[in-house]
């Protein structure tokens, strides 16, 4: 393939491959052409080049090849020279007018064809004077040619057209003359060719859309009859273009020509002609139009359909607008004329139509100002028809016989009126406000009005509509159900308002689900409706019926409610369902003989109701369904099934009429059936199956025997597709919708009997015994052998689905099939039917086939069934048996998978590739390619071997397969798709065979996508997508990503969807070559080829946003979420501002809602501008020109998305760096590169965007725009303002913040956006933006007017929604509440100290006045809390009304409300007990505000329950916080118990009761375990502090009170504690071992050297990283715990943790001892000092017993220390300062028995040697102070040796400083300390030996002295040496007179140096003002210090 990478083709390659592989190769020549001709000069190569591509012509090309070719010629010459140019027409014209008609030679002029074509689209007028001759020789061949050539000529004619524009006029009216009759050609192909030629001709010729209008009108419909979908495309598109233009034609042509316009009038009548009348048209006489039949293609009705959406998209939204009035009386009109609605089926068909035009022209065209106009206009025709109707239901006089008439088709304008206005404001959804609330619009009063019209079809339209409002605006929800309920009640004798009020009821209990907030419980009171109705069915015969069917309906929808409403009538349903159907079989039997015809079809009615809530109960309820229920349900049930059997006798008796009621109890049964569980009535088998195995066979034979049902006798499934209404079966007005449909639709009764039946069967089944199942399939076989004719292929699809049902059943149930009888019995009846003419029983039996394969699972069957096809596919000759056998291989492959068949894979593959190639039949083509494609995909690997004859032989048919024949490519696309994902990861390889199966995949694609046909583009999108996923390296981005742009404007939704879906997976991994491709399309939109695309400057991204306001589909939405998610993430930081006024110009299209003016104006300027365009543009794609203009403001979810879009920015922003969060770095990186695009620059967007959000009228905006606002104040909040010092930046929004909040607030605001912006006032309070009061103040009294709220308690306020909602709105009032005061003591605490700002108590002042009842209502939440949270099993103890927020009814949904708010709730509490609730005393009236029966004796009792509840709530939550949970609430809950133990109270009741601690503890400590943030773990040693602290205090006070009474026996006292006298701790109830267990594991978890098991193990790593700075606190903490715990044991307890405590507080020291750069002390190595020093001064030393173990456990600890502190080679980094401080404490604290060991002192001497070794003179100062403090140890013995051993070391030291002057502050100081230990010696010696230690120190201090000339120019650090020696002398003289004396006499020379010095001293002293005093200071701690240690 690389070879044919040449600009020339590279013939000597081409000669060397095989006959086989030249035209792939030649393909890809073509295509590398295409790709660089552009680029490329081809000067010297054009005339070799034209001779190659014209050579190329003869060679009989294929339609792919031919394409390319012609597309190159033309690129040469329009690059190149054009001299050759003529000369090479003539030859392709030549070859056009050759004679030769032989099969072989038509592609040589198919290519011919292609090449003129292209030679004029692409050059246009240059080739101007040859076109006459052209354009004739190409009609001239059209009439002779085949349909290949007919199709081919015509697109090349559309490309002349094209080309030469105006310029070929002369030829205009022979094209149209030749191309018209084609219109209505054999093939389909042709007639799609034509419709686009004439759709090009019509731009020119004047004369189409002005005297030809009506003909061409007439020849679309004509071409519509029996059309595919293809032609009806491109006819409509057709027909609606030309409309369009003869009513607005295009200035250009206009100006040319004087041109009569049509008027709107003139256009919608002819087109409402095609609509009515169909092709039949006005030309033939009327005696034909009887014998057609009257009735109107359905074909025809679906074209025209098409064609008034391309009408209208045409003309575009603003003209819509305008005539929005006309357009839809007159498509209103359509569905009332009789013509249109001739049966009901067809009527039904009709609507959809009409409703069809509406949704696509007002749902996507209109924006939603003009959507709300569109609503008002709808609003208005609804009432003037009811006004009509009303005016015929009135009227007496018997003057209404056309009346009749017109109310009947009154009926269907209404329902598509009502369904276009229900679907209009459910997708303005909260936007529609001004709709209900406008009394002028009355839409409310309309749509009511409508409930009472004569027709259910109407009414239940109405009820749908009210439903969408409801579901829109729920507040609106609740005022519908109670008015409708009391229209009930008043008109309850009139049949319309009793079913149109019922039904309305029954619709909006149906949609309460889709409203979050739901409806007040107490409206489950429409029971008592219900059975009212029910009860007075009897009393009056005129209302029997509606009222029986009302209540039955109600009772339905109240089911939908769900388990928590409908537990409380259970018991009340049952009876109900008991009782209407009788008891016993005698009953049964009597009732038959009873009753006439009326009260027959009453009761029947009555009981298919009841079944049908009987199925609405199970299916919305199944946590009700116990044992019990369904036995109790199963009694009606099978009494049905009886009564089942007995109708064809009653049916008999009383006339037909009864047969629809009947079918429908039937319906309701199958229903019920299908959803119970089959085991419930498996028990029962002669009971249910005797009757229910005829039921289903019965439902097949009455298919075909009744009058309701004759609809089976057409194929159901084909007629069944547009004749679903709201009708057919009213339950479903109360039911979900399924997924992607908007307006229910159920098929009609017989259809949907069917269909229950065919489920039920696949659900019974497999239950079945096999002797029934052999008989159901023998009788299976006997009805297709009775039945003839159309009649046999109804049957036989019934038959063939239920078979189907059944085996899927039995798959799913992994059971088989049975004994060998009974396959044979299946395996006739489907063999039987793989060689049926009908294509779809074919595909039934293939699968069949299949899953009988599957379900009997023998290998011998399986070979048996393929055995068999494939002799018969060997044998046949005929299309049918060969496709039959063909699908039944790919069956049998898929159902058994790859390894079951895999034997016959050889086989199987071998012969449908055989049948691929045969070109005679494309549907032979079709179905083996299908079933290939199923072999590929369940083989997997196992295919590997035939990859490349499957990959060669789908090149071969896509370069030869004709473009017309669209199956076969749609099914080489998937089999494509299926090899590349065999292949899979193997693609990235490069191995030769590789790398060809991966050209050969690029080439299939290639072709894929260059075809016409919508579906074989988008399967080669997804092959695409496929290489992309396994190859990325090797799909072309460039190429591809420009052509998934130009399908996103297509007009087919699939292509759209695969677009959509390639782009998401192409930017997860590259958004911005994504982006930059896109890109680069807009710069070259000025191509032909890519118009239909509007890439803008907002690149593929504006493009997306665009779609997400045309686009309903839900995959196809959230796919470009998804997409623009990606591109978000990750090219949001880089191209800031971008996406910034990307989301900002969606959302500012909420605020024209609101102000409409001043946007309104510029909005139609650029509609002016836009309708003077070039109006090429609007002819590119179909239908949906409009999408090439950015017609419509974002609607309200693509808004939403845009506010979700940009919190998900801030979020990234502060992921990628901290300056888009400070304004001074932010501004100076912009300084400095002004590409910089920082957040914090584009504040004051970000506010405004979350201000248009949060005050727009939807909803979810709202709720998102608070959450941006929210994410916003959080960010910001601490940004300073480089400007004004001291403030935030904030701070200027404060106004914005306000305003954005108070709506919020306002009345009728729903409960969830209170409850948010109640969180953001907390939120903005807490940040402390604002520090001025007054300000505040504005926020703060929005939370005070809820709080009032909050108070007013239950069911007070008049409630629309349900009452969790209120629980909600509470919940977060108190929550917000609880944070402010959380945060008021936080301030309290941090703030003493700085009074610069606010005094602290600002906020307190605020929170203080309220304080009393909030503390009564927290308690009260948290009460609730407590209850709710209880285990199930003790429901039964919850109180019976409900809580203090919360009714027993809600329960379920009032726990979620909270659990979000109740952990800052009971910080608070905790923080306001410990200020004010638990000091009974000191506040007495606080204490009795929360609790009335306080007497002082009775609070110590109370503090009690407090503190039990307390850490009952906390430890429930904190045993197992779910993952889900937010940390804050782990934070609260821990932040709550720490400030609870802050209170004496509590603390006493901790210690008091052990086992409280304990439980506590292990809480923590599996919290820990499962919570990883050191947030979390900070806290929870916080707490485990505190009990720690709470158990020594309590312990202590024990022990002085023992003290006091009795002094005698001082030991008892010390063996309290734990450990006894024993020693033992018991784990479970040891206070102490339990924190031991929950210290160890945070230590570990911090450092894991610590443990044994860690060090040993193999994969241990000895680096060991440094400790962050949080763990270094939390091992700092727990270390200081750890050395308390000894405290809390007896001696005998010491002694058993002590070992442990002191390992661990060792290998601390050694881990974290580590020489930091400035000599800091790290937090846990000034822990471990502490704790040592704590451990060694215990008082346990005192005790005999423990004595020699305590002196052996500190000596072990400090010979360790000694060990770690040993200088290894490789730990150079020791920190030895602290390592000397430990063992100087040792040598402080413990007394000298202990250490006074020779071993421990020769260690210690030698690490202090070590030290004043040191060449760091840090580790000497600090050594000299360390031995400062050992010299003067009180205990002379413990001092002495270490002062003989040191002190000579120090003496050489300090005397070397002479020679070494000091050169740094450091080591000055070392010098100074030594100075000072001698010094202390000195006055630690007896006199006697005095003059001999002066006669060491004096001497070296007179050495530091500098003589003058030496001082002059000394540095600094020297001078001050000299300066610090004199002082000390100075000093000393004094203090020892005589000795002094005594050593200065003895050395002379001294005594001259020193006598100099004071007097240069005494000299300079009156310069020393201005020279700093000398460091006297350091001479004072020599007596500090002393004093200090005794």
């Amino acid at each position: 393939m690389e070879l044919a990478h040449s600009l020339l083709l590279n013939e000597e390659a081409l000669a060397q491959i095989t006959e086989a592989k030249r035209p792939v190769f030649i393909f890809e020549w073509l295509r590398f052409l295409d790709k660089v001709l552009v680029a490329t000069d081809v000067k010297e190569k054009q005339k070799k080049l034209v001779e190659q591509l014209t050579g190329l012509i003869s060679s009989s090309p294929g339609p792919p090849t031919r394409k390319l070719l012609a597309k190159n010629l033309a690129a040469l010459y329009s690059i190149g020279d054009t001299f050759t140019v003529f000369q090479t027409l003539d030859k392709c014209n030549d070859i056009i007018k050759n004679k030769d008609d032989t099969a072989a030679y038509l592609p040589t002029k198919l290519a011919a064809v292609a090449c003129v074509g292209a030679f004029y689209e692409k050059m246009g007028r240059m080739l101007g004077s040859s076109f006459p001759e052209t354009v004739n020789n190409l009609l001239k061949s059209l009439k002779s040619a085949e349909s290949q050539g007919r199709s081919e000529i015509l697109m090349s004619l559309q490309k002349v057209l094209n080309g030469l524009g105006g310029a070929a006029a002369s030829c205009h009216r022979d094209i149209y003359k030749n191309a018209r009759s084609l219109l209505t050609d054999r093939s389909m192909a042709v007639r799609c060719a034509v419709a686009k030629c004439l759709l090009e001709l019509q731009n020119e010729a004047v004369f189409m859309w002005t005297a030809e209008l009506e003909n061409v009108a007439t020849l679309c419909f004509k071409a519509l009859e029996n059309s595919n979908y293809g032609v009806r495309v491109a006819v409509s598109k057709l027909l609606g273009t030309v409309m369009a233009t003869a009513l607005i034609p295009k200035q250009a042509t206009v100006m040319r020509q004087n041109v009569k316009r049509a008027t709107l009038e003139e256009v919608l009548e002819l087109m409402a002609t095609g609509f009515l009348r169909g092709g039949s048209g006005f030309l033939k006489s009327g005696g034909e139009m009887l014998k057609v039949g009257g009735s109107v293609n359905r074909e025809v009705r679906v074209g025209v359909t098409q064609a008034y959406v391309v009408f209208v998209t045409t003309l575009g939204g603003q003209w819509l607008e305008r005539n929005f009035a006309t357009f839809l009386s007159h498509v209103l009109d359509l569905v009332s004329h009789p013509r249109a609605t001739q049966t009901h089926v067809e009527a039904v068909y009709s609507r959809r139509c009409v409703s069809f035009i509406l949704r696509a022209t007002v749902g996507s065209l209109l924006g939603e100002k003009a959507q709300i106009a569109a609503a008002k206009d709808i609003c208005q025709a609804i009432g003037k028809q009811m006004k009509a109707v009303e005016a015929v239901v009135n009227d007496t006089n018997g003057e209404n016989k056309s009346g009749a008439a017109d109310v009947a088709a009154s009926q269907h304008v209404m329902v598509c009126a009502l369904q276009e206005l229900g679907s209009l404001v459910q997708s303005l959804n909260a936007t529609a406000s001004p709709l209900i609330q406008e009394p002028s619009i009355g839409l409310l009063e309309t749509v009511t009005s409508v409930l009472l019209h004569p027709s259910m079809a109407a009414r239940l339209a109405a009820a749908w509509c009210l439903r969408c409002v409801a579901v829109a605006l729920p507040f609106q929800l609740t005022p519908f159900l109670d008015r409708c309920a009391e229209r009930l009640n008043n008109l309850k004798t009139s049949p319309e308002a009793v079913s149109g009020y019922s039904f309305a009821m029954a619709a909006l209990l149906g949609g309460v689900h889709q409203c979050p907030l739901g409806i007040p419980h107490a409206k489950g009171k429409v029971i008592s409706i219900a059975e009212d109705l029910l009860r007075t069915a009897a009393q009056n015969s005129r209302l029997s019926l509606q009222r029986t069917q009302a209540g039955w309906l109600l009772l339905g929808a109240l089911m939908t409610l769900g388990p928590s409403v409908v537990r409380y009538h259970l018991p009340k349903m049952l009876l109900l369902w008991r009782n209407v159907f009788p008891r016993s079989l005698k009953e049964l039997e009597a009732e038959k003989a009873r009753g006439d015809s009326f009260t027959w079809q009453v009761t029947l009615e009555g009981r298919a109701g009841a079944l049908c809530a009987m199925r609405s109960f199970v299916a919305h309820c199944p946590e009700l369904l116990t044992e019990d229920v369904i036995r109790k349900l199963m009694t009606p049930i099978e009494c049905a099934m009886t009564m089942m059997s007995h109708i064809p006798s009653v049916i008999k008796a009383h006339g037909a009429h009864l047969k629809a009621s009947a079918a429908m109890v039937r319906l309701r049964l199958y229903d019920i059936l299908a959803l119970l569980p089959p085991k419930t009535y498996e028990g029962n088998d002669d009971l249910t199956f005797c009757p229910e195995i005829p039921l289903c066979v019965h439902c097949f034979q009455s298919s075909c025997q009744n009058q309701i049902l004759s609809l089976s006798l057409i194929h159901p499934p084909h007629l069944a597709s547009g004749s679903g209404a709201l009708e057919h079966d009213p339950s479903s007005i109360y039911l979900r919708i399924p997924a992607g449909e908007a307006v229910p639709g159920p098929l009609p009764l017989g259809v949907s009997v069917i269909d229950a039946s065919v489920a039920l069967f696949g659900v019974v089944f497999p239950h079945v015994s096999y002797k029934h199942r052999l008989q159901m399939l023998d009788h299976f076989a006997e009805c297709v052998k009775q039945a003839k004719g159309v009649r046999q292929q109804a049957v036989q699809l019934n038959i063939f689905t239920a078979v189907l049902s059944a085996l899927k059943g039995l798959a799913e149930n992994k059971s088989t099939l049975g004994p060998e009888e009974v396959r044979k019995s299946a395996l006739t009846l489907v063999m039987g039917a793989l060689d049926n003419p009908n294509p779809i029983l074919r595909c039934a039996a293939g699968e069949a086939l299949g899953r009988m394969a599957q379900v009997v699972g023998e290998a011998t069957f399986i070979a048996r069934m393929a055995q068999f096809s494939f002799d018969k596919l060997k044998s046949a000759r005929d299309v049918v048996s060969r496709t039959g056998h063909s699908l039944a291989l790919g069956c049998l492959h898929r159902y058994v998978g790859g390894i079951g068949s895999g034997q016959h894979l050889k086989t199987s593959v071998s012969i449908l590739l055989a049948l691929a190639q045969d070109g005679t039949s494309p549907e032979v083509q079709t179905w083996s390619l299908h079933s290939l494609a199923l072999i590929v995909d369940s083989s997997g690997p196992m295919y590997r071997g035939y990859v490349e004859p499957t990959l060669s032989l789908v090149l071969t048919l896509l370069l030869t397969v004709p473009p017309s024949h669209t199956e076969v490519h749609q099914c080489l696309g998937r089999c494509l798709g299926a090899i590349i994902t065999t292949v899979g990861p193997e693609l990235q390889g490069n191995g030769a065979t590789i790398s060809t199966i991966r050209s050969s995949c690029l080439v299939g694609c290639a072709i894929t996508q260059d075809h016409s046909d919508s579906l074989v583009q988008a399967a080669a999108i997804s092959c695409l997508q496929q290489l992309h996923m396994f190859a990325p390296r090797h799909v072309n981005l460039s190429s591809l990503v420009p052509s998934l742009c130009v399908h996103l404007c297509s007009s087919h939704l699939l292509l759209r969807r695969a677009a959509v879906a390639c782009l998401r997976q192409l930017a997860q991994r590259e958004a911005a070559e994504v982006c930059e491709y896109a890109m680069s399309l807009a710069k070259n939109a000025g191509d032909k080829e890519n118009s239909g695309v509007n890439i803008t400057e907002t690149g593929l991204e504006g493009v997306l946003f665009g779609m997400l306001d045309r686009e309903t589909d839900r995959k196809l939405c959230s796919d470009i979420h998804d997409t623009l998610g990606h591109m978000l993430s990750s090219l949001a930081v880089e191209k800031l501002s971008h996406w910034l006024m990307l989301c900002k110009d969606v959302l500012a299209a909420s605020s024209d809602m609101s102000t409409a003016a001043p946007l309104g104006g510029g909005k139609d300027e650029e509609s002016e501008k836009k309708d003077e365009m070039d109006d090429d543009t609007m002819f590119t794609t179909l239908g949906e020109e409009d999408k090439s203009k950015p017609s419509v403001a974002p609607r309200w979810a693509t808004r939403v998305f845009a506010a979700d879009c940009l919190c998900r920015i801030i979020m990234l922003c502060e992921n990628a760096n901290k300056a888009h969060f400070d304004l001074a770095m932010a501004r100076s990186a912009k300084l400095r590169n002004p590409k910089n695009d920082l957040l914090v620059l584009h504040l004051s967007d970000l506010i405004r965007m979350a201000f248009m959000a949060a005050t727009d009228h939807s909803n979810q905006l709202r709720m998102a725009g608070l959450q941006a606002l929210e994410d916003i104040i959080k960010k910001f909040a601490s940004v300073p303002e480089p400007e004004f010092p001291g403030h935030v930046i904030l701070e200027q929004y404060q106004a914005n913040v306000g305003a954005a909040l108070r709506p919020a607030f306002s009345q009728d605001t729903p409960s969830d956006i209170t409850a948010k912006a109640c969180q953001v006032c907390s939120t903005w309070i807490g940040s402390e933006v604002v520090s001025d009061l007054n300000d505040l103040r504005r926020v703060h009294n929005l939370l005070v007017s809820s709080l009032d709220k909050v108070q007013a308690g239950k069911g007070s306020s008049s409630q629309l929604y349900r009452e969790s909602a209120t629980t909600m709105e509470k919940l977060a009032v108190l929550k917000a509440w609880a944070e402010r005061a959380i945060k008021n003591t936080d301030d309290d605490d941090e703030d003493f100290g700085t009074v610069d700002e606010l005094p602290p108590d600002s906020l307190i002042t605020l929170v203080q006045p309220e304080l009393p009842i909030l503390s009564r209502l927290w308690l009260a939440a948290l009460k609730d809390y407590a209850l709710l949270t209880l285990p199930a099993e003790f429901a039964s103890q919850l109180p019976p009304d409900g809580g203090a927020f919360y009714t027993p009814e809600t329960i379920d949904t009032a726990r979620l409300h909270y659990r979000n708010s109740w952990a800052p709730i009971l910080h608070a509490v905790a923080l306001w007990l410990n200020s004010a609730g638990f000091n009974a005393s000191e506040s007495p009236e606080e204490a009795a505000a929360a609790m009335p029966n306080s007497q002082k004796r009775a609070s110590s009792i109370i503090n009690e329950i407090f503190v039990c509840f307390f850490s009952g709530v906390s430890i429930q939550f904190l045993c197992s916080p779910r993952p889900e949970e937010p940390v804050e609430h782990v934070t609260s809950c821990l932040q709550a118990l720490h400030t609870l133990l802050d209170s004496p109270c509590a603390r006493i009741h901790i210690a008091e009761d052990q086992l409280l601690g304990v439980e506590l503890l292990s809480v923590l400590h599996r919290l820990l375990l499962t919570w990883d943030p050191p947030s979390v773990q900070l806290l929870v040693t916080g707490v485990v502090q505190q009990i720690v602290r709470a158990a020594q205090d309590y312990l202590q006070e024990k022990r002085n009170t023992l003290n006091e009474d009795d002094i005698k026996e001082k030991e008892t006292c010390l063996v309290l504690g734990e450990g006894g006298e024993t020693g033992g701790l018991v784990p479970g109830k040891s206070l102490v071992f339990a924190a031991m267990e929950l210290l160890m594991f945070i230590l570990v978890r911090h450092m894991p050297h610590l443990s044994p098991k860690m060090s040993d193990s193999p994969s241990h790593v000895s680096a060991k990283p440094q400790l962050s700075e949080e763990s270094a606190r939390l091992v700092a903490a727990t270390v200081t715990i750890l050395s308390d715990l000894p405290s809390l044991c007896s001696p005998a307890g010491c002694m058993t943790i002590l070992p442990t405590i002191l390992f661990l507080i060792t290998r601390v020291l050694k881990e974290t001892a580590v020489k930091s750069v400035d000599n800091q002390v790290s937090p846990p190595v000034s822990a471990t000092l502490q704790a040592i020093k704590t451990i060694v001064t215990l008082p346990m030393a005192k005790t005999e017993e423990t004595h020699k173990q305590w002196t052996s456990l500190i000596r072990s600890t400090l010979a360790s220390v000694l060990e770690y502190s040993q200088p290894e080679g490789t730990k150079s980094i020791l920190d030895e300062v602290s390592m000397l401080t430990a063992i100087a404490l040792f040598l402080w604290s413990a007394s000298t028995e202990i250490i006074g060991v020779q071993s421990l002192q020769n260690g210690c001497i030698n690490r202090f040697k070590n030290a004043l070794n040191s060449c760091d003179p840090w580790v000497q100062a600090k050594c000299y102070q360390l031995l400062l403090s050992v010299f003067q140890h009180t205990n002379r013995a413990l001092s002495t040796p270490y002062i003989h051993s040191l002190a000579p070391i120090m003496v050489e030291k300090l005397k070397a400083v002479e020679g070494n002057r000091p050169n740094s502050n450091t080591e000055l100081l070392a010098v100074q300390e030594g100075i000072k230990v001698l010094e202390t010696l000195v006055a630690l010696g007896e006199e006697q030996n005095r003059v001999q230690l002066l006669a060491l120190l004096v001497p070296t201090l007179i050495s530091y002295l500098l003589n003058e000339n030496a001082f002059a120019s000394a540095s600094t650090i020297s001078k001050d040496l000299h300066e610090f020696a004199l002082q000390n002398l100075m000093h000393i003289g004094p203090l020892y007179p005589h000795a002094f004396k005594t050593v200065m006499g003895a050395a002379p020379e001294l005594k001259i140096r020193l006598e100099t010095a004071v007097r240069a001293s005494q000299a300079s002293k009156a310069k020393a003002a201005a020279r700093q005093p000398p460091p006297t200071i350091h001479s004072v701690p020599t007596i500090k210090l002393k004093t200090s240690f005794f």
